[in-house]
């Protein structure tokens, strides 16, 4: 037992000076890795801590993230690598949690607590026979009252003025001396490198050492995935019961109170389902059936309108839904009509999907591909899976806490399979490649990362062809006349002039940058464009 202990304490600390060795002043990218293998090696070493297939694919998932941040780095592949490493912690210590929200949650609170949980570590630790609570346990007769000196000096100060000044002076005195001693013992270390290295042990701690409670895992152990019908408590009453108590009184009460609801629920889904059904039937004539337009303001209203129209009737769906569905008016013997009512709810939901889909689809033969028309698309997706969730609710009659459980896995693998594409590029490249059918936005082509910087070199010439509405059309100059700057209209060669000055700024800044980065930096995709200006002599 006291290896294991001693095998977290050691891998904190190492965990924390690896952390600041291959973090500190450089980018995210083949240090992640190097930092990913570091803990998946000792959580493999650490015999205390149990393995299952969940805690494999767990690891298996945080090294795949790891890599695409080498492959691919981008801000989604680094966002995806927390994320993961948040999933590792949680299964890591909290094995019997289901849901990736309450696994996150866990990872959550195992950092907020991990300097409680070390200092707790190293208190039942013992080293060469010493133990360290009879040294630390000192520390609490001083507490207390420590915390009243500070909070009365605080008064005095605030109500003498003098009083201030010599306190101010007494503390800036302890301060340089704290400073001067910190300066001699730690030449080369600086203050903030210092609260670098304390944050990579707190991390490391968050990973390594664990939470003891496990009130997470008792609170979700009672979340079932499939519904059981139960009777009702008259003393605990629901949410959804004392808002159904609120429109229908007394009715609750009695006998007949399922088959109350279900009249409710029927009504209610009927009103739904012809109010969906008008908009979608002025999609099918305007949308399916008529001729799209092609200004910019007609197809960008047009997409925001369905979009907005798709987030409120997508979460009324599932509330809704949840609502009606989520008790014993699921077993009841008369709620056919219901549930096809709640099937062609899901369905219109699912057609009002498609048209937002086709105007994206529209949107983007005519003006290009942006982050914003894919993050449509994208969140069309997960609303296609939401509501292909609610549907299996329905007819399996399962549980909110199953719409959690499996939401939030399909969104992690999205999250982990969309990392694996170079956003800018392909944005970039599929603009240029139909320049014959959709309009290029010469200001949004070149606002890309500098991974987008050998596409920008080779389609130099085409994009010139673009500059008469981009910012490069025009300058401000001062007007004596007039005493104010003026819009003036730049020429063609002033113009290709600007773009070029600015291309070349670009390369010689990321070449700058590149070559005096550190090995720790290195990623795939910068060393990409740097054979591609080497290679072109740029």
């Amino acid at each position: 037992m006291k290896q294991k202990i001693n095998l977290q304490l050691m891998a904190t600390l190492t965990g924390g000076l690896l952390f600041n060795y291959l973090f500190w002043m450089q980018k995210q990218a083949i240090n992640l890795l190097i930092y990913t293998i570091f803990i998946l090696t000792i959580i493999l070493m650490d015999k205390e801590k149990s393995k299952n297939i969940k805690s494999y694919l767990a690891g298996a998932s945080l090294l795949l993230a790891s890599l695409l941040v080498v492959f691919n780095k981008s801000a989604l592949t680094i966002i995806t690598w927390y994320i993961s490493l948040a999933i590792v912690i949680g299964i890591t210590h909290f094995q019997l949690l289901r849901s990736i929200f309450t696994i996150i949650l866990a990872a959550i609170l195992q950092f907020v607590t991990a300097p409680v949980n070390l200092v707790k570590k190293i208190l039942g630790a013992r080293f060469s026979g010493m133990f360290f609570k009879p040294l630390l346990s000192s520390f609490k007769y001083i507490i207390i009252p420590l915390i009243a000196i500070t909070f009365f000096i605080t008064l005095y100060s605030a109500a003498n003025n003098i009083f201030a000044s010599y306190v101010e002076q007494f503390f800036s005195g302890i301060n340089t001396f704290i400073n001067n001693i910190f300066n001699f013992l730690f030449a080369d270390l600086n203050l903030p490198r210092f609260l670098h290295i304390i944050l990579g042990i707190v991390l490391a701690a968050t990973i390594f050492i664990r939470l003891k409670d496990l009130e997470l895992e008792k609170a979700e152990s009672g979340c079932n995935e499939q519904l059981i019908r139960q009777r009702r408590n008259k003393k605990n009453r629901s949410v959804f019961y004392d808002l159904s108590h609120i429109f229908a009184g007394s009715l609750l009460k009695r006998k007949t109170a399922l088959k109350t609801e279900n009249i409710i629920g029927i009504i209610s889904f009927s009103a739904l389902n012809l109010l969906i059904l008008a908009l979608n039937l002025i999609d099918i004539s305007t949308l399916w059936l008529g001729e799209t337009t092609s200004t910019n303001a007609s197809y960008s209203e047009a997409l925001h309108d369905g979009a907005e129209a798709l987030i409120f009737s997508i979460i009324m769906a599932m509330l809704v839904i949840v609502y009606f569905f989520s008790g014993n008016l699921n077993f009841y013997s008369k709620n056919r009509a219901l549930r096809l009512l709640a099937y062609l709810w899901i369905f219109q939901n699912a057609f009002l999907i498609a048209s937002v889909l086709l105007r994206d689809l529209h949107y983007i033969s005519a003006l290009g591909l942006t982050y914003k028309r894919i993050g449509v698309m994208v969140f069309l997706l997960l609303c296609i899976i939401g509501l292909i969730t609610v549907y299996l609710k329905v007819s399996k009659q399962k549980t909110f806490f199953y719409l959690c459980k499996v939401n939030g896995f399909a969104w992690y693998v999205l999250l982990l399979v969309f990392s694996f594409i170079n956003w800018d590029v392909f944005i970039v490249s599929y603009n240029i490649n139909h320049k014959e059918s959709i309009r290029l936005d010469f200001d949004h082509l070149i606002g890309f990362s500098d991974k987008t910087l050998p596409l920008l070199h080779q389609n130099k010439q085409l994009l010139s062809k673009y500059l008469g509405t981009s910012v490069y059309a025009s300058r401000r100059e001062y007007d004596p006349q007039t005493q104010s700057n003026q819009l003036k209209r730049t020429t063609d060669e002033e113009q290709k002039l600007a773009f070029e000055n600015v291309l070349k700024e670009r390369i010689s800044i990321f070449r700058e940058e590149y070559n005096h980065g550190s090995w720790l930096s290195w990623n795939y995709r910068d060393w990409q464009t740097q054979q591609y200006l080497l290679k072109n002599r740029l």
